[in-house]
């Protein structure tokens, strides 16, 4: 795939200039000026609707980006992404994780080779008959009993992604046969799985082990702990193996040898990266939560994106649309962080998620061509559910001296079908959804008009209470909250990715910086295990730091 580094291409410095421009021209001007913004700037894909009006641009900006993706490649580099082409160089590999959710003819029209298409769709079956046994009361422990409770071991994409889909989509919680509790475990210091083990049986319990390479040490360490658990309990024998432990990877040998029997075994490949993995049966906590009829209802939203991405023309191509705003915040407006507000609860760990999606991907400062760059790349990503929010970190935002873009997210209905009608509680529910929804168009109008968003008299008010606004930001609503419409809010979210790499000619597709911290801490357990002789390999801190642990430790 061919790219343009961002300050060789020749699109760059009519933006840089019309950056200049929009230094001095405040949202409340460009609203004047151009009363039909919302016409213009806002966007509708079926239960998706995504205002960028709130954004410091007009459209004249928008043609000029979309000159700049051109120029960049990207209708060349989407074509490449929906292929086979090892588009992640640095290790080799394709990027097909939107194959994951492609119906398998679909995929096979495409050109994708039949035995990738095939494996995909068996994995997924697989998946969903253990779904289906377990949600009857048909999945027994190994003394017998149905299992009632299921952990999720896994750690960065393998809990982020299902922890937060789950989370999401609480509300489509399928009926089973017996209560279902599905559980995540993730921190290598072992305090959620010592918590946990407290209120499990382990009659009952259940063990997804989700690791890609089958080699992570946080993930095994945990893993290890609950077999040292069963063991003590149950006895470590075949059928305790066999009846509590499922096992997700893309490693079978490994697999094997650790015993998880062959008939627990779902599988992952290399080319699907661990934050792009919770389609694949990394996702087996969401179909567990929702059903496999809701899961696929997930798998389809996304698929609606991939469809978009790939056909819609780039001025109306929201995965595009919203990279390219985000490109124009950061090279050009020089704002370099960026908060996701979702106001709706059942977002909570949305922007945590974002984090892993957004910086793991395009953290970077080399170049597909091996070079370093000479511009900003990834912003950083955080944020919070908005209500908690405004009561946390907007002071910041509206009255803090930093630039901050902003993302809102809010359903449109809620508790307003039978589903989500709770008796005596509806209209009280009703009125606070209302709440939420005025609290989210108040703040993202706030953070841009400022002053001019009151209804008092500005300049009568002491400086302590006025606001400045012009931070700008994109409002992103959705029908309801469904599966569906939540997979295609992650979809949006990757491909807009995606786009940032191909205009920043980066590699958004592999993470070495994680990779190597995880290899200096191997090197570094034996020295806090007690081996002095290497202490003088690393640096005087290090090295002090582990000598007061030692101490402290010798002194108990």
């Amino acid at each position: 795939m061919k790219g343009c580094p961002l300050t060789q291409n020749s699109y760059f410095e009519p933006l840089q200039q019309s950056a200049a421009r929009f230094e001095e021209s405040h949202l409340t001007q460009l609203f004047l000026k151009y009363p039909n913004r919302f016409h213009q700037l806002s966007f509708r894909l079926e239960e998706l609707l995504v205002d960028f009006s709130k954004q410091r641009l007009d459209s004249s900006i928008v043609a000029q980006l979309q000159d700049l993706a051109i120029a960049a490649g990207l209708p060349e580099a989407i074509q490449t992404l929906f292929s086979e082409t090892k588009i992640n160089q640095s290790e080799g590999r394709a990027a097909m994780h939107w194959a994951l959710r492609t119906p398998e003819q679909k995929l096979l029209t495409m050109g994708i080779n039949q035995t990738i298409a095939r494996g995909i769709h068996q994995a997924l079956e697989k998946m969903y008959a253990l779904v289906e046994k377990i949600h009857q009361g048909q999945y027994r422990g190994a003394t017998g009993e149905v299992i009632t409770d299921v952990v999720n071991i896994g750690v960065g994409g393998s809990d982020l992604g299902p922890l937060m889909a789950s989370y999401a989509l609480s509300d489509f919680k399928v009926a089973t046969e017996k209560p279902l509790r599905i559980h995540f475990v993730s921190t290598m210091d072992g305090s959620q799985l010592s918590e946990l083990l407290h209120r499990l049986r382990p009659e009952t319990t259940l063990f997804i082990i989700s690791s890609k390479s089958f080699g992570t040490i946080d993930t095994l360490k945990n893993a290890e702990t609950v077999r040292h658990w069963l063991d003590r309990h149950l006895g470590l024998s075949e059928a305790v193996l066999h009846n509590h432990f499922i096992g997700v990877s893309t490693n079978v040998p490994a697999m094997t040898k650790w015993g998880i029997a062959p008939d627990r075994q779902l599988l992952l490949w290399d080319w699907v990266g661990g934050r792009y993995s919770l389609w694949s049966c990394i996702g087996l906590p969401i179909a567990l939560t929702i059903g496999v009829t809701e899961f696929k209802n997930f798998l389809a939203g996304a698929h609606l994106i991939d469809e978009h991405f790939q056909q819609a023309a780039l001025a109306e191509n929201l995965p595009a649309l919203l990279a390219l705003i985000g490109i124009w915040n950061s090279n050009f407006l020089d704002i370099q962080t960026h908060a996701v507000l979702p106001y709706d609860g059942r977002l909570k760990y949305f922007a945590s998620y974002l984090q892993q999606l957004e910086m793991e991907s395009n953290g970077k400062d080399i170049t597909r061509e091996s070079s370093r760059v000479d511009y900003t790349t990834c912003p950083i990503i955080w944020g919070e559910v908005g209500p908690n929010a405004q009561h946390a970190f907007y002071q910041l935002l509206h009255q803090g001296t930093q630039a901050v873009s902003a993302d809102f997210i809010a359903p449109i209905h809620r508790y307003s079908d039978a589903q989500f009608t709770y008796s005596e509680s509806a209209e009280a529910l009703l009125e606070q959804h209302d709440l939420a929804l005025a609290n989210c168009f108040a703040q993202s109008r706030l953070l841009a008009f400022g002053n001019d968003a009151l209804q008092e008299d500005a300049t009568e008010l002491p400086l302590y209470k006025q606001y400045q606004g012009n931070q700008p930001s994109t409002t992103l609503l959705i029908e309801r909250l469904t599966p569906k419409t939540l997979g295609m809010l992650i979809a949006l979210y990757e491909h807009k990715v995606f786009v940032q790499s191909v205009i920043w000619e980066i590699n958004p597709f592999d993470q070495w910086g994680v990779e190597k911290g995880k290899e200096i801490a191997n090197q570094l357990i034996p020295m806090i295990k007690g081996n002095q002789e290497s202490l003088n390999m690393v640096d005087s801190s290090t090295r002090g730091l582990i000598q007061s642990l030692t101490t402290a430790r010798n002194n108990q």
